[in-house]
């Protein structure tokens, strides 16, 4: 009985570490995609700033949601945004509870059509 117990076990807690593992790798990818969509909605949206600043208020609204979820290792850019489109990347590292593996890089973009205000064209 014990010598089976001794070979079962090591097996059930590795694949109950696996399945943990896995919760917290599609945990850490629903952040960053939340993240990169919270910066979108915080850059598209900024009055008359200027594309650096709206950028710049993208990047600091996903890096605050990522500190809020307590998210350790992680990029955010503005990198493929234009004068027309904000794109926001982040880049998450998860924490590994397996010993001897290399954590993936979750990687998840979001990316919307900025918002210009045109004054209304007056017609003679």
């Amino acid at each position: 009985m014990s010598v089976s117990l001794a070979i079962v076990f090591p097996v059930v807690l590795l694949l109950l570490l696996i399945t943990v593992q896995a919760g917290l790798i599609w945990f850490d990818r629903q952040v960053a995609l939340t993240a990169a969509r919270e910066g979108v909605d915080a850059g598209r949206v900024q009055g008359s700033a200027t594309d650096e600043q709206k950028n710049a208020a993208a990047v600091r609204q996903a890096r605050d949601f990522l500190e809020r979820q307590g998210a350790h290792g992680y990029e955010v850019r503005t990198d493929g945004s234009s004068a027309t489109t904000i794109r926001v990347t982040v880049e998450l590292t998860p924490p590994l509870l397996i010993p001897g593996l290399s954590a993936p890089v979750i990687r998840q973009f979001a990316e919307a059509p900025r918002e210009r205000f045109v004054p209304p064209v007056v017609k003679p």
